[in-house]
């Protein structure tokens, strides 16, 4: 029986890219990490699509689009007051700059949604939702994160 459990999980967790935080890493740090580890990789994926390192596939563009709007949903969560300490590349500026932090947030749930909406059926279109996308990376990473390493 817990085999079969497990088994259902890891396959909602691999063809959703659903993150499930395990009562180990239950904490906000780690769910904001485990939530920034699935962009990452969605990022590379789309990116290779894009340069044609793999092929496009319209149904896998759609899925990263649609995990990044997840993800933008779900992420302002995971930075209560007093996670700011530990093992974290969060930036002070998010708690002394709420308005900001809660702006740049705004508009990356607003990309994403708008990028998710397009479904792209080729690659053309997925770029473009791409970009819209990715267009929040570096002001929210130069604001808002501490590059540590």
């Amino acid at each position: 029986m817990l085999r079969a459990v497990l088994a259902a999980v890891l396959a909602v967790t691999t063809t959703f890219g659903v993150i499930l935080p395990t009562a180990a890493t239950a904490g906000p740090i780690e769910e904001r990490q485990a939530i920034m580890k699935a962009n990452g990789r969605d990022t590379k994926m789309g990116g290779d699509m894009l340069k044609g390192a793999t092929p496009f596939d319209a149904a896998t563009a759609n899925k990263i689009l649609a995990n990044y709007a997840a993800a933008a949903k779900a992420f302002p969560a995971h930075f209560p007051a007093g996670s700011n300490t530990g093992e974290t590349e969060a930036a002070p500026a998010i708690w002394s700059k709420p308005a900001d932090w809660k702006a740049a947030t705004a508009k990356f749930q607003a990309d994403t949604a708008a990028a998710a909406a397009l479904k792209p059926t080729d690659a053309a279109t997925f770029g473009k939702a791409f970009g819209m996308v990715t267009a929040n990376c570096k002001s929210c990473h130069e604001g808002f994160r501490i590059k540590k390493g």
